[in-house]
């Protein structure tokens, strides 16, 4: 995706290959619905939300200037803003023609079976490139560890799957990048690529994951943001599901962008140290396995 900003303070975003109708639709609706932490599309004179140029499609989008949750600390009444708008988007009932045309969670193993496969390939492969074979020894260190969140998101899927579920809409993305701070100090949620019917611990898994920048504990995420959220029934074993299956994602991303291209620059050491971070106490995967309650029974309410 390419932005284009333009002297009139709007912003032209360029999409080219598959567009998908509702993360232009969607951000919409939900704006009119008055969730002000959405930024909504501009409509052409015709009414139309997306115009098309050549092969591409152009949505004009007003010009918002801000940082992300890794720049800048989110405060107290931004995690509030959050709670307020994530709850507001869970509990929007959508036009049928909208619903239908959203994903549905699938609790797919497309991206377990990779990173297995991966795994299992790695003693025969053979790097030039320095952060590639860094990226390697790295990843046969931690085979072990590796496997063992594939093998626990392999065993909560299956018992999602197996269960009546509520779907609602969610983001599916919401980590700190995601986060717009403005230079007013106005929240939003930006990039809704990502949309996805799915249970709402979809979205909730990133509170409290080390995924929301490094400024407060887990808890002390918690405790911001669920006041405002309100109070709920957590299905602890979802959590610990989208929690493990993030992480996978994640090393099966770095996979590809590390191990078969030598695409990125220096762009490519920050990824290594990303994924190095992610096996260091009190990370994302130390706060994975404390979210897993399953021998303990699966639900708490905060």
């Amino acid at each position: 995706m390419l932005k284009l900003f333009a002297p009139c303070l709007n912003s032209f975003s360029i999409r080219s290959g598959d567009f998908a109708e509702t993360a232009v639709l969607l951000p919409k609706f939900l704006s009119d619905q008055g969730i002000q932490q959405v930024i909504a599309p501009l409509p052409t004179k015709t009414g139309e939300l997306w115009t098309n140029l050549d092969r591409f499609k152009a949505v004009l989008y007003p010009f918002v200037t801000g940082q992300d949750g890794y720049e800048v600390k989110m405060q107290p009444h931004h995690w509030a803003a959050f709670g307020i708008a994530l709850k507001h988007i869970h509990s929007t009932a959508l036009p049928p023609t909208l619903a239908q045309a959203l994903p549905q969670e699938t609790f797919t193993d497309r991206w377990r079976e990779f990173v297995k496969t991966i795994l299992a390939q790695l003693g025969e492969m053979q790097f030039d490139d320095p952060v590639a074979g860094e990226t390697a020894v790295l990843l046969k260190t931690n085979q072990a560890v590796i496997l063992d969140l594939v093998d626990r998101a392999e065993r909560l899927a299956q018992a999602a799957q197996a269960q009546p579920l509520e779907f609602v809409v969610c983001h599916a993305d919401i980590h700190a990048g995601n986060i717009l701070i403005t230079l007013d100090d106005t929240f939003y949620i930006v990039d809704w690529d990502t949309l996805l019917l799915a249970p709402k611990e979809r979205d909730l898994m990133y509170i409290g994951a080390g995924l929301l920048g490094n400024w407060y504990s887990p808890q002390e995420e918690a405790a911001l943001f669920y006041p405002a959220y309100g109070q709920t029934a957590i299905d602890q074993n979802l959590l610990a599901y989208y929690r493990y299956e993030r992480i996978v994602q994640d090393i099966a991303a770095f996979c590809e962008q590390l191990l078969f291209t030598q695409e990125g620059g220096a762009d490519r050491a920050q990824s290594l140290r990303y994924l190095r971070s992610s096996f260091l106490p009190n990370h994302t995967i130390a706060i994975a396995y404390q979210s897993d309650k399953t021998q303990s029974g699966c639900w708490s309410s905060f």
